[in-house]
């Protein structure tokens, strides 16, 4: 259903998602810290132990009295030690009592190190994030756990959503409770990747930001390939010059799928939203550059038709940008700039004590 909550309004110069979009990334890399009045909490790092047996580093933070969990990860590309946007809820949520638990993901940062698993979009991560919850729940996490998650994130936090209750009823010795689980919160989510990516390379900028994401695929290919001798063939890596040459040439056969058409339909987020049953809160905004507009009223019919889904569907924000004006964090009386977090948390509070 539709979520109706403060407003959100960018100074004038962002309300273009292109410009919101790159002015975010190359602001927030180098003045995030100084947007934030919350301090970084003290995490341990922790390995997990995800689906098929494959390790996921892991970093760890509990606040004294915490009073439940949230557990997330960010997009396609880039590793803990760099993601800031995702360090910033980091500091926002711990400082609200959560437990925090974020991860590199399969083929990202550190897990890459541990395993030459290759990404799967969901159809593995989903699990990966209920196996998480076990973990932390054994640690002294309190449940309940709320996955997290943007861009493509935003689809493996909606896959763990939608399979948690299977995995547990599945795996009884986990420790965990289907009650255990609170649902998910997402910005910007990959919902259609076969539409959103053949809708990319028809905008100039949109060919620009592939070919970006292409190359740090590919250099996470030759990391694995380097890490992991024997796991990666050398004319596959090369062969990999687009996002969908990656899953062309490296995931797929690995997945059993006979072509990417069939695994981007097999791992679609959109197509899932009608089997979400746990509260989950949907951040998306019209302008973002990144998607396929076409898919905005198949979002919206989907979420109408699950009351278990709320989707705040904004007329600005870019793809996972999102900066509040001076103005706007007055009128909401938001204590900072970052809008869709502030959002996320509301949102969990209302959740956490209605």
């Amino acid at each position: 259903m539709m979520c109706y909550t403060p407003p959100y309004n960018p100074s004038w110069f962002l309300q273009n998602g292109v410009m919101m979009t790159v002015y975010t990334a190359l602001w927030g890399k180098r003045y995030w810290e100084t947007k934030t009045q919350d301090p970084e909490p003290s995490y341990h790092e922790q390995i997990f132990i995800g689906a098929q047996g494959v390790p996921i580093f892991g970093l760890v933070a509990i606040p004294e009295n915490a009073h439940s969990t949230i557990i997330g990860t960010y997009g396609i590309t880039g590793e803990l030690e760099t993601q800031w946007y995702l360090r910033v809820l980091g500091r926002k949520a711990f400082a609200q009592g959560y437990a925090v638990v974020l991860f590199d993901w399969r083929a990202h940062g550190k897990t890459a190190e541990l395993s030459p698993t290759l990404t799967s979009d969901g159809l593995y991560e989903g699990e990966d994030y209920v196996r998480i919850a076990a973990a932390a729940k054994a640690m002294g996490c309190p449940g309940k756990f709320w996955f997290t998650g943007f861009s493509l994130g935003g689809q493996l936090a909606l896959w763990g959503v939608k399979i948690a209750g299977e995995v547990i009823k599945e795996y009884e010795d986990l420790g965990l409770e289907d009650s255990d689980i609170g649902g998910g919160m997402v910005i910007c989510p990959s919902l259609d990747s076969e539409r959103s990516l053949s809708y990319l390379v028809t905008k100039p900028f949109g060919r620009y930001l592939e070919a970006g994401i292409a190359r740090d695929l590919k250099k996470l290919a030759w990391r694995l390939h380097d890490t992991h001798p024997g796991s990666f063939d050398a004319a596959a890596i090369e062969q990999a010059n687009s996002i969908w040459g990656f899953d062309n040439e490296l995931v797929i056969n690995r997945l059993g799928f006979s072509s990417v058409e069939a695994y981007y339909e097999a791992s679609s987020a959109l197509k899932i939203l009608p089997q979400i049953s746990k509260p989950t809160l949907i951040i998306y905004a019209a302008d973002d550059p990144l998607f396929d507009p076409a898919i905005i009223p198949e979002l919206e019919v989907a979420c109408d038709n699950n009351p278990a889904i709320d989707l705040l569907l904004t007329q600005y924000g870019g793809h996972v940008g999102y900066l509040s004006s001076k103005k706007c964090q007055q009128q909401i009386k938001d204590p900072d700039i970052w809008w869709a977090w502030n959002r996320i948390l509301q949102w969990l509070e209302q959740k956490r004590t209605g």
